[in-house]
């Protein structure tokens, strides 16, 4: 359809006018979508197993919806749904075109994901073979339609099978350290390497192995005339709090040449905010249109300020007509990563709009082995717990997706910033021509669909690849001890090829986020291999878990940037009921070593747990008390890694979710339920906080401030006895120096009449203006070395304007107190709390699934 003879039609004389003008005339109809997402079925090829489907889905969902098989996450049954990962399956379904549908110049079939190796044919002919779960595939169909009905079919390759096809016509085998193949009956043959497909699908050491295939996003055709808006990038060459100069990068599909208007409209802005006429060919067409924002509304981290958004509106206009237009949105920021060299090394942090900031958060996986049942409360709970813990940064890791649209989103709306990995983790890769071709189309399509989003601060290349190689000396992770030399440099060049040319290239050109090319590493160069002594770069610090350091040298190894360390727990009771039956409950039982994928997991557990309390007998206090275990030695991290600002400047610990219930290293388990460690994160990530530390007979004292001005301060400073006698008081002044960490004047306890380690608390309040800023309660010794009694624990009810609150009483010291509720609807603001004698803890009660009664209230703690 010609667009002159369309405008003529209407009766309008063709015009050129002004932006404004032409953005109140009344859109031509001349783009449509059709979503083929319903009335889908799937069979496997031998014809065994079919029925109805649900796309966006899995081969594995739609089986179980179709109740041919069992809970794959119910105590062993993963190692019985292998055989689902060995076939092939084919999905179809009938869709009508009309003539409205013919008539448009343009039909394309676009997929936003398949999974993986994907034959698609329509009416029997084929139009596309994928092989990349990462991308997204487009094809023009209009040629290939029928009016009426038509046949859709995609034919999903066994991505197990052709793993083996390549594995087997590969000259060597690559390391996959976490690539579970005996447990899919593969022996030692690591397939995942091959495919571009998520690295967690094949098995981690805290997920199963589902080798998923299925159309796992979303399907539709795309229709229009003349032309069509494909992109929109507002591109932010500077940024301040006075002016933000920005060009819209506009990538145009024109049927034919058209002499065309760009019009740009803002929320924000009362009127247009660019306009420019441009002369458009036939093809695709990049059109830059710069424009300026005076005084804009800035977008900051969670914690500085509010996440500003703007909602741009950007149109085609031709002969005052809107032919095309897209909508975008965009936060306002300036953001850089800072490497600046010191007498210490380099610098390793976040700048945003001119702040420097200490990144909070945790590091990110999918959450769910079946990832189109994630659904948008799924996203909402994940972020939402990462702002309700004082976070402001997640790190989404290379073994998992680029995520869903609406993920980013909301980290945009809250102020969480995103580093976010390249979909490459803990294996080395094939680097021949196919590959890399595939590889940098994959960086094009996710770069291009995320670049709008404030909230990605950094792209990363990949997960631990640099060290686990290292290449460039005798570390590592033993893997090039397997290969002789002319191997071990082809196997390098690859890696280099990969992550020093391809990644960062279309990192440079379409977009200006910065790129780091593998995490951990002390400097940009390969060479520069990353140690828990690095001054510069960024480090993973698991000398704590697996090498069995002490909770206490979280201390000792802290770098520029801690992007991953942590410790694991088990989730709550009734979460192990949902995969566990009481013959299970022993964590030395088939069914929870099946739920604990690190190996050494739940005996290091233990281990750890007899260092520092005392080691319970019973099922579910134990499960309890891991969770205080993995809360205590969390927070020392955190704690040591503020203390150390601004030389430490992020703490990222592994990981706030989970794919499935398991025990792990998470905040929150499978079902989004906050561990002891997510309330403990929360208080270790309030924008000022107390830190106190024992060193020889002297308590080292520690105020730490993310806020970005100076306060004075009192601390009070009580040192008492468990059953509330004070020994000693006093009040200090204390100056809080804005955005870095304070030593205080120590604090010694070894003279004070009736002082104990075994039986004495330190409590520190710092105040300003009468107002409670931050809490801290010390101990001098371990949990397993006090003399804790038996406390009277008395609960009641407050309602005020705020809310419901629970009231609670004890009169002895009480350490790690858990308020929970047998019917499982009970959510408070704050729990496994330490309790002071005689002092009152009111708990809010965020959320309640019935009328709260405080009989229904239970309880546990620590006990001698």
């Amino acid at each position: 359809m010609n667009i002159y003879r369309s405008i003529k039609n209407f009766g309008i004389f063709i015009c050129w006018v002004m932006g404004i003008c032409a953005c109140q005339q009344k859109p031509i109809d001349n783009y449509t979508v059709v979503r083929l997402n319903k009335g889908w079925t799937y069979e496997d090829v031998e014809g065994e197993h079919k029925g109805s489907a649900i796309v966006p889905g899995t081969i594995h969902t739609d089986l179980l919806n179709n109740n041919q098989i069992e809970d794959p996450f119910y105590r062993t049954n993963e190692k019985d749904l292998q055989w689902i990962d060995k076939k092939d399956w084919v999905y179809q379904k009938t869709f009508t075109v009309g003539k409205n549908i013919l008539d448009k110049d343009k039909v394309v079939l676009h997929f936003y994901g398949l999974d993986t190796y994907a034959d698609v044919f329509i009416n029997g002919k084929l139009i596309l073979e994928a092989f990349n779960m990462h991308r997204e595939w487009s094809v023009d169909v209009k040629k290939m339609l029928m009016e009426g009905e038509n046949l859709l079919k995609v034919y999903l390759h066994s991505p197990v099978k052709k793993g083996l096809e390549l594995y087997n016509a590969s000259p060597y085998a690559y390391p996959a350290t976490n690539d579970q193949s005996e447990n899919g009956g593969l022996g030692d043959k690591k397939i995942s390497v091959f495919t571009r497909k998520a690295g967690y699908h094949y098995g981690w050491d805290w997920g199963p192995r589902f080798v998923t295939s299925g159309i796992w996003r979303p399907v539709e055709l795309r229709c229009w005339d003349d032309l069509n808006i494909e992109s929109v990038y507002i591109r932010q060459p500077s940024v301040t709090k006075q002016l933000a100069k920005l060009t819209a990068e506009i990538n145009i599909d024109a049927n034919d040449g058209f002499e065309a208007e760009l019009v740009i409209n803002s929320d924000k802005e009362k009127s247009a905010v660019a306009v420019k006429k441009v002369l458009l060919k036939k093809g695709m067409n990049l059109v830059s249109v710069p424009f300026e924002i005076v005084n804009p509304k800035l977008w900051w981290s969670n914690g500085l300020g509010n996440p500003t958004m703007y909602d741009f509106n950007v149109q085609v206009v031709v002969g005052g007509m809107v032919v095309s237009n897209k909508k975008v949105s965009a936060g306002l920021r300036s953001v850089k990563l800072v490497r600046e060299a010191d007498d210490k090394g380099e610098t390793f942090l976040f700048e945003l709009n001119g702040v420097r900031v200490f990144a909070k958060g945790a590091n990110y996986i999918p959450n769910d082995s079946f990832l189109p049942r994630v659904t948008k409360s799924d996203y909402e709970k994940v972020v939402a717990d990462a702002a309700d813990a004082n976070m402001n940064m997640l790190r989404i890791w290379g073994g998992g997706i680029y995520e869903d649209d609406y993920f980013y989103e909301l980290c945009d709306r809250n102020g969480i910033m995103v580093w976010q990995d390249f979909m490459f983790a803990c294996s080395m890769y094939p680097g021949n021509e196919a590959m890399l071709k595939n590889i940098e189309q994959e960086a094009i399509d996710n770069v291009t669909r995320l670049h709008n989003h404030p909230s990605i601060v950094l792209w990363c290349g990949n997960n631990e690849i640099n060290t686990a190689w290292h290449h460039y000396g005798q570390g590592g992770w033993g893997w090039k001890k397997r290969y002789n030399k002319e191997q071990q440099e082809e196997i390098h060049r690859a890696y280099t090829d990969i992550f020093h040319d391809i990644l960062p290239q279309v990192v440079d050109s379409l977009t200006e986020t910065d790129y780091w090319p593998s995490s951990p590493q002390s400097g940009y160069e390969p060479n520069n291999h990353a140690s828990y002594e690095s001054t510069s770069g960024d480090t993973h610090y698991w000398g704590v878990w697996h090498a069995l350091h002490p909770f206490e040298d979280f201390d000792k190894y802290k770098s520029r940037f801690m992007s991953e360390y942590g410790f694991q727990s088990f989730p709550d009771f009734e979460s192990v009921q949902t995969y566990a039956k009481p013959e299970d409950y022993d964590i030395e039982s088939e069914v929870m070593a099946a739920h604990q994928r690190s190996g050494i997991g739940n005996l290091r557990i233990k281990e750890y747990l007899s260092w520092y309390y005392k080691v319970p007998d019973n099922f579910e206090e134990f499960l309890y008390m891991s969770q205080v275990l993995q809360a205590h030695g969390i927070r020392m991290a955190i704690e040591a890694h503020r203390r150390a600002m601004p030389y430490c400047m992020g703490s990222l610990y592994w990981q706030i979710n989970d794919c499935w219930p398991v025990a792990s290293w998470s905040s929150t388990d499978y079902y989004h339920k906050w561990k002891a460690v997510h309330y403990a994160v929360k208080k270790a990530f309030e924008p000022v906080m107390i830190s106190a530390v024992n060193k020889g007979h002297e308590v080292e004292l520690y105020v730490v401030s993310d806020l970005q001005e100076n306060k004075k301060a009192e601390m009070n400073i009580q040192l008492m006895d468990f059953k509330g006698n004070i020994l000693y008081s006093e009040v200090r002044n204390v100056d809080i120096m804005e955005n870095t960490s304070t030593q205080l004047e120590s604090f010694n306890p070894e003279s004070i009449d009736g002082f104990t380690k075994e039986s004495c608390v330190l409590a520190l309040t710092l105040s300003e203006d009468g107002k409670e800023i931050s809490t801290k309660t010390h101990f001098f010794t371990t949990a397993k070395e006090q003399k804790l009694q038996s406390p009277e624990i008395d609960i009641s009810f407050e309602e005020s304007a705020e809310g419901l609150y629970l009231v609670v009483k004890s009169n002895t010291l009480v350490r790690g107190l858990y308020l929970y509720d047998n019917r499982s609807g009970l959510i408070l603001d704050d729990n496994y709390f330490d309790l002071l004698p005689g002092g009152i803890k009111k708990v809010r009660v965020v959320k309640s699934l019935y009328s709260v009664d405080t009989k229904r209230v239970n309880f546990r703690y620590i006990t001698s």
